[in-house]
């Protein structure tokens, strides 16, 4: 400190910041080493799409079933536990389901006016 020089404003010159470098670096002090950033894939990130199981209640169009996906909310006002059920029309490419089935169906883009699912699996026939 007895090389320093203090300015009117009352900050320290040169020989400050000399002595300061010489000095051993404290751990606080050190800064880490960039990590290497993860490589991203080129292939962009898709929609997690959504699943959903139903019962098939209708399989008489060409290549469309209709399957009822009920789900057990509770009631908003009193809180009892109720049924709600929602058809969906989904394709089916090969004509294999029959009513009363358990599937899977996956949200796919629209295939027509009504149908925005698509069989993933027959789960029990």
């Amino acid at each position: 400190m007895s090389d320093e020089t203090v300015d009117a404003e009352g900050t320290a010159t040169a020989a400050e910041a000399l002595s300061d470098k010489n000095s051993v670096p404290h751990e606080a002090d050190a800064q880490p080493a960039p990590e290497a950033q993860p490589q991203q894939s080129e292939i962009p990130k898709r929609h997690v799409r959504k699943t959903r199981v139903g019962e098939v209640v209708s399989n008489k169009m060409d290549k469309t079933i209709v399957i009822a996906v009920v789900r057990r909310v509770p009631h908003a006002k009193f809180g009892k536990i109720v049924k709600r059920t929602k058809k969906l029309y989904a394709h089916d490419e090969e004509n294999k389901c029959a009513v009363g089935d358990l599937v899977r169906v996956q949200e796919t883009r629209p295939l027509s006016r009504l149908k925005r699912w698509r069989l993933v699996e027959v789960l029990r026939s």
